[in-house]
Formats: C-alpha cells, structure tokens, sequence
C-alpha cells in the first residue's frame, strides 16, 4: 500500500464522514430529541413521551400509517414480482443494452414529473378517460375518485411506473454476472418449466445482487413525499405527507409531534427492511426443502406472461404520463371528450416565463454544483482504493447507501435546526449541501463497477511507461471511463433535480425549484402552467442523459476501442 493512495483514502473517507454522514447522525440526533420533547426554542427542555400521545392522537394518524403501508408495502412487492416475472419471461430474446436504453426514459424522468403526468392521464378528465368515453357514452368526466383515492391506488401505480424500470435495470445487471441460458437448458432438459427454473435455480443466485436496491426501493415508496402529494390521498394523507405538512403548520408546538412521526417514519423503514430479511431466511429454509422434497413443481408460465403483460401496461401508462406532459404545456383550449386540444398556443410557457426563468436557474446551479462535488468525491475515492491497492470494505458499502435508506422526513427537521445554528439555512448553498447527500451515493453507486472492471493491464503498461498516478489518472482512466463518468453524472443531475424535502427545508421555503413549483402547482392551479413546470423538470434529466450517450460519441468518433472495432 503507497503512503501516497493512504493518505487519500483517508483525506476522502474523512470528508464523507463530517460532509455526508455526521449531517444525517446529526439531524437524526436533533429529531429525537424534539421526539422525546426536548425543544429549548419552544422553552421544552425536559425528555418525556408527550410527543408520541400527541402523535397518536391526532386526527387521521391511524389512516395515514395504514396508507403508508398499504403503498409503501404492495407497490415494491409488486414491482419486484412484475420485474422479476417479466424477465424470467423475455430475458432470452431482450438485448441487455437495448433494454438500458428503452428504460432510460422511465429512470431519468423525476418522481414529480412522472406523477404530474399519470394525474393528467388517470384524472377523471385524463386521457384514458376520454379514450373511453365513446365506448361508455360519457359526455362529461366520470365521478370517480381516480386520483387522489382513498386506498391510495393511483399513488401505487405512480411507484410501481418508476420502480419497475429501476428494479428491470438492476435485475438484468444482476443475469449479466450469472450464466442463465446454461442454467435455463440444464433445467429444461431435466424437465422444469421455465418458471420453475427461475424460481429454483437463478434467483437464488440474484437476489444477493439486488438486495440493496430492493431495501433502497422499500425505504423510498413508504417515505416519499412530492408523488404522495400529487397523487396520494389528501385528508389523511400518508405518513410522510402528514408529517411534512406538521413540520410547516403555524403552530410551533406541532413540531415536537411531527418529529416522533419523523422517528416513527425511520423505524417503520427498519422494521420493514428487517421484515424482509426474515423473509429471506424464511425462504431459504423452505427453499432448501423444496428442492429436497423434488418434483417439477406447478407451471409458472402463466404467470410470467400475466407478470409481462403487467410490465407493458405500466410502461404504457408511463409513456402517455410523460407525452401528456408536453400536450398539456401547448393545449390551449381542451374541451372533454377531445383526445388532443382543439387548440395549441405558446402562452403557456410566456405568461409564466418570470416564474420557471428563475425556477429553472436555481434547478440548473443546484444540479451542476452537486453533480460536481460528488463526481470528484467518488473518483477521489476509488481512484484512492486504487493507489491503496485495497478493495471498499462492508463498512463503506453502508456508508454509501445510508442516506438511502434513511427517510428524508427522518433527519431533515433535525439537520435543518443544526443547519441554523451554523447560520447556513434558508441560502441555495444550505440546498446544495443538503443535495450532495443523496445525489453522492447515485453517483458513487454508478461508477464504482465500471470503474472496477477497468482493464489493470493499461494501468500496468502506463506504469512501466513511467507514468506517475496523476499522470495514469488523466491520461488512462478519465478518458477510458468518459462514458461511465457522464453517465454516473447524468444519473447525479436526474437524482438532484428531482429533489423535493431536502430544498423545501433547506430553503425554507424561499429557493424556488422546477420541483418545488411543480408540485405546489399540482395542486389545483392551471393544468397548462403545470405541464410547462413539469415538462422542464423532465426535460433537464433527459438532456444530461443524451449528453452522456453524445459526447463520448462525438469525443471518439475518430478512434477505435482496444478490441480494434470502431467505436460507438
């Protein structure tokens, strides 16, 4: 190990402790404290249980965690069954890299905007409504609560538009390190279905490979917020929901209930994650019977089919989620039934060119400064293991996927209050910071492998050349890795973009985003201002993503790849 590499290993181990994660400890430390009703900005300086009676009892509690649940729970089982089925269904005709590229769509497009949409396309007065109402004879929109329903259906299939794709990705990752068209034959010469294969044989060998990013998909859908508001119940809302709105209620006092909700928020993620990890031993211990006990097994096929016919219905809905957007930021007068505006019109986007002008140069400074900084922590860090020849320890791994799995709302009232007593909150630089803590891990996540898997004998041969590290740094790795580099950054201006509580109690209020706007506007203003929000907020991820697929091409247009084919 060189002095060299171990010093930077430690330099950048250090700033993530004190920039990214004593944040989080910090703000987790100053929740619980108002949980336990210790405030002494409000004159409560003794621990008592007061909050957690004040929080049960207040109007609409218990609706609001059945709803979490309900939501939180049913939309990441399903997502994780659909993807699974739709896989095992499809993977051997599905090119692995044309199937990245179909679902960058879905990843890149914000929670927000992505909500927008669907409430445009499920409303009453949606798009599937007026596609049905000559088959139903509707003249005018159908009294059905699709949006905003008390179950919190239309809120389920806004989670399950986006972990679907998400967990899709993650799965065909997964296959590609595993040798499934071998493992498939062997079982179908022994006789097994093809469901029974997958279900014995390879997501056995999957399920450690995504289980990460299932926790990560399980902590989000029972905390989110701005998807919830959109397209969630109202009176009660989710937990999450009815926690925020406490934290921003006139009244003072609400904070100390609304922080035991935060706490209560972070040990209903926990509980859940470890109801899921007894699940899977439960499942190792049955599995290991049924392969004992023998047997083909019932025939899965069906179900897999059910499973892809689901997964098209949902990227079909997510499609014309994303198209309304744009419609509905053009449509100037659009009269129910009509599939498509009787007219088209500009005014829209100029009548509120002040608001989204400002809204969006805060969105863009907020996503270049995070996106920066955590693109230069992550190559630090791994180009530190690198130089101290050591591979990230478990520790680490958490380390970057904490802020995952915390909920937001769990630490962000407390992170707030430090954040004020350094005199930072309420500025754009508070909002940035804030940022960087969950567009850092994205980022971090989305380079490590391909960082990796980079080829050690370049290293090696630049090496012998009498390059020094910074020298093999520049001229060998960042160029060899622009593509993975700009899309790690890609997915980084996706994740801050698409940030709702961190610039909402960052900025107290006073930093207007695409975001923040979007989802205010949601609220019953005009469909058309909306759509222009929501269109912008969308299209800030997709540009980054085509830049990323651009500028490599453009970068290596004259150049070949080290196999000797020309490069793409």
């Amino acid at each position: 190990m060189s002095h060299d590499g171990r010093l930077l290993r430690t330099v950048v181990l250090g700033v993530v402790g004190l920039g990214l994660i004593a944040p989080i400890v910090a703000g987790l430390w100053q929740t619980g404290r108002a949980a336990l009703g210790i405030l002494p900005a409000l004159g409560r300086n003794a621990a008592s249980l007061g909050p957690w009676h004040e929080l049960a009892d207040l109007p609409g509690f218990a609706t609001s965690l059945r709803l979490t649940l309900v939501t939180g729970l049913g939309s990441s089982l399903l997502s994780l069954l659909l993807a699974t089925g739709f896989c095992a269904a499809v993977h051997a005709r599905m090119n692995t890299s044309a199937g990245a590229r179909m679902l960058t769509p879905f990843l890149a497009i914000p929670h927000a905007a992505m909500a927008v949409g669907l409430a445009f396309v499920l409303a009453p007065s949606g798009w599937i409504a007026r596609m049905l109402a000559p088959f139903a004879g509707w003249d005018r929109p159908p009294d059905i609560a699709t949006v905003n329903d008390g179950w919190g259906l239309a809120l389920m299939i806004g989670l399950m538009v986006k972990e679907v794709p998400f967990l899709l990705l993650v799965i065909l990752s997964a296959l590609s390190q595993i040798p499934v068209a071998r493992h498939v034959a062997a079982g179908r010469a022994l006789g097994y279905g093809r469901g029974i294969v997958w279900i014995k044989i390879i997501m056995p060998q999957v399920w450690p490979l995504i289980r990460l990013p299932v926790w990560v998909v399980l902590a989000y859908a029972l905390s989110v917020v701005d998807m919830a508001i959109i397209l969630g119940p109202s009176n009660p809302p989710t937990l999450a929901v009815a926690i925020t709105r406490w934290f921003t209620a006139p009244d003072l006092l609400m904070i100390l209930p609304a922080s035991a909700g935060a706490i209560l928020q972070a040990v209903i993620v926990g509980f859940a994650v470890a109801l899921l990890m007894a699940a899977e031993a439960v499942g190792k211990m049955l599995g290991r019977w049924w392969l004992r006990r023998g047997g083909r097994g019932l025939a899965a096929d069906p179900g897999l089919w059910a499973a892809s016919a689901g997964v098209v219905a949902l990227m079909a809905v997510g499609a014309l989620a994303m198209l309304s957007l744009v419609v509905w930021s053009l449509a100037w007068r659009w009269f129910f039934p009509q599939i498509l505006p009787e007219n088209w019109s500009l005014k829209p986007w100029t009548g509120a060119q002040d608001g989204w002008k400002r809204a969006l140069s805060n969105t863009l400074l907020m996503a270049s400064a995070t996106v920066g900084l955590s693109l230069a922590l992550a190559i630090a860090w791994l180009e530190g293991e690198d130089r101290a020849r050591r591979t990230r320890a478990p520790w680490a791994e958490a380390l970057v996927y904490l802020p995952l799995l915390i909920p937001q709302i769990g630490f962000l009232y407390g992170l707030n209050i430090g954040f004020l007593q350094l005199g930072l909150s309420g500025g754009i630089w508070a909002v940035i910071w804030a940022q960087a803590l969950f567009v850092f891990p994205y980022v971090m996540i989305a380079l490590s492998n391909p960082w990796r898997a980079l080829d050690p004998r370049m290293i090696r041969a630049a090496a012998a050349l009498g390059a020094g590290p910074e020298r093999r740094l520049w001229a060998i790795k960042l160029p060899v890795l622009i593509r993975p580099i700009l899309t790690a950054a890609a997915i980084g201006v996706a994740v801050s973009v698409a940030q709702y509580l961190p610039t909402l109690f960052m900025g107290a209020g006073r930093v207007a985003t695409l975001t923040t706007e979007a989802v205010t506007l949601s609220s019953g203003s005009d469909r058309r201002v909306t759509g222009v929000y929501a269109t912008l907020q969308a299209a800030l991820p997709f540009a980054a993503y085509l830049a990323a697929f651009a500028i490599p091409a453009l970068l290596h247009r004259n150049r070949r790849d080290l196999l000797g084919t020309p490069a793409t």
